[in-house]
């Protein structure tokens, strides 16, 4: 048998005893490369990175409306007498953050930059009156503000994650060019970044206040700070951390829990313990949506910080990794954004969200999956909560922004314009006839 080529690569000629038949050889090589080269194609396009962002945040609260409403009704049944009360709050958060997210998204920077200063002010103040009597202790911390009523509360250190962002980017945008003096990269950066953190320590809110950490690193990191100064600021960091352990008995316990899994199985390790029960009865495939037996009240907060043990006990191990791939490419398009954007305050403001998001996760599903100690963090835009999916949208819709004013996004967005803009044409005849 002996093979000629017919279409080079593709197509060749098998010349046997039996005559001449006409196959399609198509090389693996060839194959593989065809698929990476769609690939890179598609990565190429000017509005890869906005349409991976909507994408990906699109489908993970759409995943979370549906995850709250499943996790919630035994509760809500319970203590509302309506199966729908978290989903339907859940909503309306939604709702109110995605109006802000599609304001976010169509302000210029410079507009975005002007509320900056205020937005940080305004933080520190809610953060600070969550001292006073208008303070709400719930689970332990005191990082809620009643307005008004029980029922009307926010976080505010949910919004203070995102103007630390905003009012960073502004600032080290501004001193650009003299970043590589050590006093004008971590001043007033650092310090400003240091009092946000401590008001939410003293709160009691140990997991949020490493996120806020996790975020102020990365923003150094992106402006390109010394490796001496993140390793000092690291050292620093996990000090305070072995410093938050010691001094509260509650967050001993918790460590001590997470050292010893069979310790307290109905007290401080029930959450951890009822989670991994939760995730290992989900199998492959999970029981099925809406077919959870741990949100029955054995899972505390199901719908909240451990609402991915309710995903993997439902959608099992395809389900879960189908939310991690979406974080994956959320933070893919985030890096993306930052790495593209030509503009000073769209590269910190797109890295500092991608960090926020990230990180977060991280800690949330560390400690759902057993391998962190329990930390009260919420997984973003998928675990109840209003500021903090409010929040989440509003930095979302700042993401977008970033997105759409990638050099190459601009141009595409500007032919489609051109295109798309009504001719105008006049025509004008002579003295006494007609105008068109």
């Amino acid at each position: 048998m002996t093979l000629t080529s017919g279409s080079p690569g593709v197509r060749g000629r098998v010349r046997g005893e039996g005559g001449d038949t006409d196959r399609l050889a198509t090389r693996p090589e060839t194959g593989r490369a065809d698929v990476w080269g769609w690939v890179r194609a598609v990565l190429d396009r000017p509005m890869t990175s906005f349409h991976l962002v909507v994408a990906a945040a699109g489908l993970l609260l759409g995943l979370g409306v549906l995850m709250v409403l499943s996790a919630s009704s035994v509760v809500a049944l319970e203590s509302f007498g309506d199966a729908y009360y978290y989903v339907k709050r859940q909503v309306v958060f939604l709702l109110v953050g995605l109006v802000g997210a599609v304001v976010a998204a169509t302000l210029p920077p410079s507009r975005i930059r002007l509320v900056a200063w205020p937005a940080l002010f305004l933080a520190c103040v809610l953060l600070i009156l969550t001292y006073t009597p208008l303070g709400v202790t719930v689970g332990g911390n005191r990082n809620w503000l009643r307005l008004g009523t029980a029922a009307l509360q926010i976080q505010p250190s949910e919004f203070a994650k995102l103007a630390l962002i905003v009012w960073a980017a502004d600032v080290l945008a501004r001193k650009e060019k003299l970043l590589d003096q050590p006093k004008h990269l971590l001043i007033p950066f650092l310090p400003v970044s240091a009092i946000v953190i401590l008001l939410i320590v003293f709160q009691g809110d140990a997991g949020t206040a490493v996120v806020v950490a996790g975020i102020v690193a990365a923003i150094l990191w992106i402006v390109g700070a010394p490796t001496r100064v993140l390793l000092g600021l690291g050292v620093g960091g996990g000090l305070g951390v072995v410093g938050l352990f010691v001094t509260s008995p509650n967050r001993m316990a918790r460590l001590n829990a997470f050292l010893n899994p069979t310790h307290d199985v109905d007290g401080t390790n029930l959450q951890s313990t009822v989670a991994t029960l939760a995730i290992a009865s989900g199998g492959w495939w999970g029981l099925g949506l809406g077919a959870s037996r741990q949100k029955w009240g054995s899972l505390p907060v199901a719908y909240s910080d451990y609402i991915f043990a309710v995903i993997g006990e439902e959608l099992g191990l395809v389900g879960s990794l189908m939310v991690l791939l979406l974080f994956l490419v959320l933070g893919y398009a985030g890096i993306r954004i930052a790495l593209r954007s030509t503009e000073s305050f769209n590269r910190y403001v797109s890295a500092g969200i991608t960090a926020w998001f990230m990180v977060q996760a991280l800690i949330n599903l560390g400690v759902v999956l057993r391998l962190m100690p329990i930390a009260g963090v919420p997984l973003p835009m998928v675990s109840y909560g209003g500021s903090a999916l409010i929040a989440n949208t509003l930095a979302l819709g700042l993401l977008v922004s970033c997105a759409r004013r990638e050099p190459a996004a601009l141009e595409a967005l500007g032919a489609r314009r051109a295109k798309h803009r009504p001719a105008m044409t006049t025509v004008v005849g002579s003295r006494g006839g007609r105008r068109r």
